[in-house]
């Protein structure tokens, strides 16, 4: 009897075989920019140690302080610093995040899209109904509410979230967590930019809070360059260099070194 696990590979084979051709990751556009959108557990610190290998290469990096409120806010503040940026830029995302670039990618100044252990659903469709297909991940279990807004609790935080980060440094990660508005995740996308834009992804083989073959099926989905990355959900803290040469070479860059 087929498992749980070998009937979400076949989804994932299926889904290749009928997605309408995606844009490839040949010929993109030398990007003079990088804009970064943080998810939910977060604030736009959590990109620190990516974005000085990203200065290194002679790239503008901007982390958009995400409001974490309704889908609706979050797009229009990236969409804000997006306006703000000179030529093409790359548009990355971590986490939740995903649902931003996928909606606000479509802008023409976004020549690549990165997605970091990133949601990236198609258009219009229920995130959650899709999450529910595969294993629930042990981080949801951590969430905790007061009132509107939802964190994850300390536990978790460094269980679930930060599993490969010093426990010092992940302490310090979890002291300036942003609480969420449970608004935010009932909004859904009008458009899917990984159709039509050059994507990458960064999987996490060790991540707790999304499930690593959802993030594998969601890249083959949208034909991504993926790479996968023996950390936890918090790779761009854990692993920043290897994250670093995804968006490097999304931005038509070389690799550049730790």
């Amino acid at each position: 009897m087929p498992t749980r696990r070998s009937m979400n590979q076949a989804l994932v084979a299926a889904a290749a075989a009928l997605l309408p051709g995606t844009a490839s990751a040949q010929a993109l556009p030398r990007a003079r920019s990088v804009v970064l959108v943080h998810g939910l557990f977060a604030d736009g610190s959590c990109w620190s140690e990516v974005i000085p290998r990203l200065q290194a290469a002679g790239l503008d990096a901007t982390s958009v302080q995400n409001p974490l409120t309704t889908l609706e806010e979050a797009v229009a503040s990236a969409r804000r610093v997006l306006a703000r940026q000179e030529g093409p830029t790359v548009l990355v995302g971590h986490s939740f995040s995903g649902m931003i670039v996928t909606e606000v990618g479509a802008d023409p100044k976004v020549g690549a899209l990165v997605y970091v252990a990133a949601r990236a659903p198609d258009a219009g469709e229920d995130y959650a109904a899709l999450a529910g297909t595969f294993p629930t991940p042990p981080a949801s279990a951590g969430i905790v509410y007061d009132g509107d807004e939802g964190r994850l609790t300390e536990a978790a935080f460094l269980r679930d979230f930060a599993g490969d980060l010093p426990p010092d440094r992940a302490r310090v990660l979890f002291a300036v967590q942003q609480p969420f508005r449970k608004a935010l995740l009932t909004g859904r996308t009008t458009r899917a930019a990984w159709r039509s834009k050059p994507s990458f992804y960064a999987v996490s083989t060790e991540d707790r809070t999304i499930d690593p073959d959802l993030e594998r099926f969601m890249a083959k989905r949208m034909n991504a360059k993926t790479v996968e990355l023996k950390a936890s959900h918090l790779s761009l803290i854990s692993q920043p260099q290897a994250v670093a040469d995804l968006i490097l070479e999304a931005a038509g860059r070389k690799p550049g070194r730790p």
